[in-house]
């Protein structure tokens, strides 16, 4: 059984969600702050995180900083803004999916699920697969590794999956609507941000200059490539 952390400072909201998440037969943690949330993830087996932005004590961008430094675990950022620059920044601190309130319950289910999917396949060693390379860079998809120049590299459930889907078809360009529905594996809306934010973060990771990235290239007004060396 999945267990998932979910942290908001509203408790009516986040008994809400717990209702829900149990109802689909998960386990359910709860925090009303970053700190508790970060004291829950260390004492606890957590496999997602529901994160509120604006909290006491220590908020959801922190805590997802945080978090980052030593964990890949999914992250959903939920927060009553919804302006893109609000959705950047949580996706700049490491979140993996945002959902502003009011939200239907329905969407952020399938969200999780979505998310537990791929943290599951990062993590499994049962999928049969082939180590992809193009010069220094490695995508191991059997056991959903990445290195450089034969060092590993800590990629969240997503950044793996855009990484690992244009490192295998590596020199073929793909925009931005064709790598979110393959890597989301639902419909793309207005997925630009969204994806141009976790590109940006794989570049940090992978390249040694993201400015001037070796590998993983924007063909300007088509989408991205990972470059054949």
């Amino acid at each position: 059984m999945y267990s998932i952390l979910v942290c908001d400072d509203e408790k009516s909201i986040a008994d809400a969600i717990e209702i829900y998440l149990k109802a689909d037969g998960y386990g359910v943690y709860k925090a009303a702050d970053g700190i508790e949330a970060l004291e829950t993830v260390e004492k606890q087996d957590i496999h997602l995180i529901i994160m509120d932005v604006m909290m006491p004590r220590m908020d959801g961008m922190r805590a997802t900083m945080a978090l980052r430094e030593k964990r890949n675990i999914p992250i959903i950022m939920l927060s009553a803004k919804s302006e893109d620059y609000d959705k950047i920044g949580g996706l700049t601190a490491g979140a993996d999916d945002y959902i502003t309130k009011p939200f239907n319950p329905m969407e952020l289910m399938a969200r999780v699920k979505s998310q537990l999917r791929r943290y599951t396949m990062l993590g499994s060693l049962e999928t049969r697969g082939n180590v992809y390379q193009t010069g220094g860079l490695a995508v191991d998809d059997e056991a959903k590794t990445v290195t450089i120049d034969g060092e590993p590299v800590r990629l969240t459930p997503v950044e793996y999956g855009i990484l690992s889907f244009l490192t295998q078809n590596a020199g073929r360009v793909y925009s931005i609507e064709q790598i979110y529905e393959q890597v989301w594996n639902e419909p793309a809306y207005n997925p630009e941000n969204t994806v141009a934010v976790h590109v940006r973060r794989i570049r940090e990771k992978i390249e040694i200059n993201p400015k001037e990235p070796k590998y993983l290239k924007v063909v300007w007004g088509v989408g991205y490539k990972i470059e054949k060396i």
